[in-house]
């Protein structure tokens, strides 16, 4: 198997069990920020075991250790608005907010990555804004909310992604993680004090019952596993294509959220036909890039 056929592979397995993320985030009955302190709390202990600690950071140059470390707080961030969104409206209405990462992408990887921007990424990310429209007129005003936060975690997501493709280069995945998700757990283990102090109300931070087995699941499983997996792919594939990759992410969790989460009864064929739309973009992303790919190549031919 080539590098770029072994890459789409493991993004799509990857983008597979994300799509439980906002299911398990709906079942477990913690807030998002207990929620996801746990979360990165477990994923950061697993990879204790799998890397050699103290070697990485005598290695690992300061500067890259800090940029790392950066990421990992922006990575905090996206999981904070996200499991916001799906405490706030749904695990639906979060998973297709999410859709419009390729859209905030299609601006930032230029940006970041100081390349010429493309015609055929603009275009794809906007054609999800009708999708999005749909969406959003398939769902009750009591949601909206919840989708708001749902964008902002879209762009944060946007965001570490294409800084992730920046300053991966050759460092090994795992590694990686590590730094992002163990900063990730710093940084919220600071936030949780001040916001005992600033909030004037203690919110619930210790699981309960089948809390501990979902959160496991959501830790080994789909971060753990699906992160590597993801920034892997991310040595052969583009951010944009990554993430607009990732926007099937919606598709799996609607299902699994049609079945465990009954989530279809309170939307309707507009909020569908909108995820209709905002699949079309991604499946033809790699059809265009090869079409336009082979035009510009002929083009240096001549």
């Amino acid at each position: 198997m080539n590098p770029i056929s072994k890459a789409y592979l493991e993004l799509h397995i990857a983008v597979f069990l994300f799509g439980f993320t906002a299911i398990l985030g709906d079942l477990i009955s913690l807030p998002a920020l207990s929620l996801v302190w746990w979360r990165v709390l477990f994923t950061s202990f697993s990879l204790v075991f799998l890397i050699r600690v103290m070697r990485l950071f005598r290695r690992l140059p300061r500067a890259q250790t800090l940029r790392f470390m950066g990421i990992g707080v922006l990575v905090a961030l996206h999981w904070l608005a996200f499991y916001g969104a799906v405490k706030l409206a749904n695990a639906s209405i979060a998973l297709v907010a999410m859709a419009t990462t390729s859209f905030f992408t299609a601006f930032i990887e230029p940006l970041i990555m100081r390349r010429r921007v493309i015609w055929y990424e603009i275009a794809l990310g906007l054609l999800i804004i009708p999708g999005m429209v749909l969406v959003v007129n398939g769902m009750e005003l009591s949601m909206l909310t919840g989708l708001g936060v749902g964008f902002l975690s879209a762009f944060l997501a946007a965001l570490f992604a294409t800084l992730n493709k920046k300053f991966i280069g050759d460092h090994n995945a795992m590694e990686v993680t590590f730094l992002e998700l163990g900063s990730a757990w710093l940084f919220l283990s600071l936030v949780l004090p001040v916001y005992f102090l600033f909030a004037g109300e203690a919110i619930a931070i210790w699981p309960v019952g089948l809390d501990w087995l979902y959160l496991l699941v959501l830790s080994l499983l789909c971060t753990t596993l699906a992160y590597v997996l993801a920034l892997r792919a991310l040595r052969h594939l583009s951010a944009f294509a990554s993430n607009l990759t990732i926007n099937l992410e919606p598709v799996y969790g609607i299902v699994m959220a049609w079945i465990i989460l009954k989530d279809h009864e309170s939307l309707n064929q507009h909020f569908y036909w909108g995820v209709v739309i905002i699949l079309l973009a991604v499946f033809s992303y790699p059809l265009l890039k090869k079409r336009v790919g082979k035009a510009d190549g002929l083009m240096i031919n001549k």
